[in-house]
């Protein structure tokens, strides 16, 4: 007859913790773009509530375009909320650039450097670091 213990071994213990931590390490990367992906749908999203609010803006103020999107909050409450929204990518303040009768709205966009967004008075509108952007111009692709 043999007598069993009760509990684990350390070898036994072992054994399930390594196991844990190569389902964890396996899990950790798809976490991460799962998180990525959230942020860009909830960017795009707010991105397009701010187009909206500055063409509103737009027609209701002599076609002039706002020169921040702070003019757009405080004037359009019922289309932009009172307090801006940030950007999911690093928490600052979406951009905002004006040339002429054109302008964009964009978000620093996933990546190791923060991307930005360029619009030319002929409304033609550029990013570079694959950043994300809304524009009333014409967009380029600057897809290598």
């Amino acid at each position: 007859m043999f007598l069993r213990r009760k509990g684990f071994t350390i070898l036994e213990l072992l054994i399930v913790i390594a196991v844990i931590g190569i389902l964890v390490g396996i899990a950790m990367p798809r976490f991460k773009g799962l998180q990525d992906e959230g942020n860009i749908a909830k960017a795009k999203g707010e991105l397009r509530m701010l187009q909206t609010a500055v063409l509103s803006y737009q027609m209701h103020n002599s076609n002039t375009l706002p020169a921040a999107l702070s003019q757009v909050a405080s004037t359009t409450p019922q289309i932009a909320p009172t307090t801006l929204p940030t950007d999911p990518f690093g928490g600052a303040a979406y951009g905002y650039v004006v040339a002429g009768d054109y302008f964009v709205v964009y978000s620093a966009g996933p990546g190791t450097t923060a991307g930005t967004a360029t619009v030319t008075s002929a409304g033609v509108a550029s990013d570079t670091q694959k950043c994300i952007y809304v524009t009333n111009g014409s967009p380029v692709d600057t897809t290598p």
